[in-house]
C-alpha cells in the first residue's frame, strides 16, 4: 500500500445560501469578457498583437484621456524637480 499514489478526491460543494449560476468560486475579473488580450490564447506573439490591435481599435476618447493624464502628470514631475524652461531659449 505503501506505492499507491494518492489521489486527490474531488467534492461537488454547492454554499448553503448561494443562488447564483455556476460556481462562486469560480475568480474572474468583471472586465474580461470585453478583453481580447484575456482568455485563451497561449503565446506571447499572440498576447502582443492582439493587445496592439485593442489599442489601435479601441475608444479613441480614452487614449485622448490617458494622454492628457500622462501630460498633466509630466509637468507637475517638473514643477516638483523645479524644472527651468530658460535653457530651450536663446538670448
Amino acid at each position: 500500500m505503501g506505492f499507491l499514489k494518492r489521489t486527490n478526491k474531488k467534492f461537488d460543494y454547492q454554499p448553503r445560501y448561494y443562488k447564483g449560476e455556476g460556481s462562486p468560486f469560480k475568480i474572474e475579473h468583471k472586465l474580461d469578457k470585453f478583453r481580447k488580450t484575456a482568455g485563451k490564447n497561449k503565446g506571447l506573439k499572440s498576447k502582443f498583437t492582439e493587445a496592439i490591435g485593442e489599442l489601435k481599435s479601441g475608444d479613441k476618447g480614452v487614449n485622448k484621456t490617458i494622454m492628457y493624464i500622462i501630460i498633466i502628470l509630466v509637468l507637475v514631475f517638473l514643477y516638483i524637480i523645479d524644472f527651468d524652461v530658460s535653457i530651450f531659449y536663446s538670448k
